[in-house]
C-alpha cells in the first residue's frame, strides 16, 4: 500500500501497553490524544521495552494495524515533554531502521553571494 503524499505520521510518546489492539489504540487516539482516528493519518506506540511498535491507521473502509516486533536491540524512541510527535515519514523510517531521531544529520541550507 502506498501512503499519499498528506499523510501525517503522529508518534505517542512514551510507552503504551501493547495488549492493546484496534480498539484500544483507537480509543487512546481519539480520546487521549484528541486526534481524528479516521483521517487516514498514522499513529505510531511502542512498547516499554521498546522492542515493539504497532501502528494504526484507518484505510478507507476499515483499519489497519502494523505491527514489528525486534528480536534483538531497541527501537530510538522520542523521550519529550509531548504525549504525541507529529514527524514526517522520512523520520519514521529511521525510526523503524533504528536510528535516532533526535540526533540525526539536519539539512543545511546555503545562499550564493
Amino acid at each position: 500500500m502506498r501512503l499519499p503524499v498528506n499523510t501525517r505520521v503522529f508518534i505517542a510518546v512514551g510507552s503504551t501497553d501493547m495488549r492493546k489492539a484496534i480498539n484500544g489504540l483507537s480509543l487512546l487516539v481519539s480520546d487521549h490524544f484528541e486526534k481524528d482516528v479516521f483521517s487516514g493519518n498514522l499513529f505510531a506506540f511502542c512498547n516499554r521495552r521498546r522492542d515493539i511498535i504497532k501502528i494504526l491507521f484507518w484505510d478507507k473502509n476499515g483499519f489497519c494495524i502494523w505491527h514489528k516486533r525486534l528480536e534483538k536491540e531497541r527501537f530510538h524512541w522520542p523521550k519529550v515533554e509531548a504525549e504525541v510527535l507529529d514527524i514526517d515519514h522520512e523520520k519514521l523510517s529511521w525510526l523503524l531502521a533504528g536510528l535516532d531521531i533526535n540526533t540525526a544529520h539536519k539539512q543545511l541550507s546555503f545562499n550564493e553571494i
